[in-house]
């Protein structure tokens, strides 16, 4: 059985990172290399991501869940010229206010058998 972390991890993160790669490229005028940089992975991952290659599976749902929050983030990075750590922290106040609102819960269910009145992540 997949924990709601391991969803996290596995589906949830890379989707996200691809969606804030693909934000801090088109809309802010970001190199693919300084967008690696930034997010702390191999600019061949952001070409992955750009090509739907790579944290696709779950990135159509994200970014009707969670648009506001790529484009925040994004944008803090862009505007602010964010740290490794400033994105780390922004990256787990993400997965975090996820799993507290539901979000991860809803799509979570969908993947793995659990009983409807499950609350493990909203804790």
């Amino acid at each position: 059985m997949r924990t709601p972390c391991e969803f996290v991890v596995k589906l949830v993160l890379p989707a996200f990172r691809a969606a804030v790669a693909k934000e801090l490229i088109e809309k802010h005028g970001f190199t693919q290399q300084r967008a690696a940089e930034i997010l702390g992975v191999k600019q061949s991952n952001i070409s992955y991501y750009l090509n739907s290659k790579r944290g696709a599976k779950y990135l159509s749902d994200l970014k009707l869940i969670a648009k506001r929050e790529i484009v925040d983030i994004a944008g803090k990075i862009a505007r602010d010229n964010a740290s490794p750590l400033d994105v780390v922290s922004s990256f787990c106040e993400f997965c975090h206010s996820m799993r507290n609102e539901g979000k991860v819960c809803e799509q979570h269910k969908k993947q793995v058998m659990l009983p409807e009145d499950c609350n493990i992540c909203i804790q």
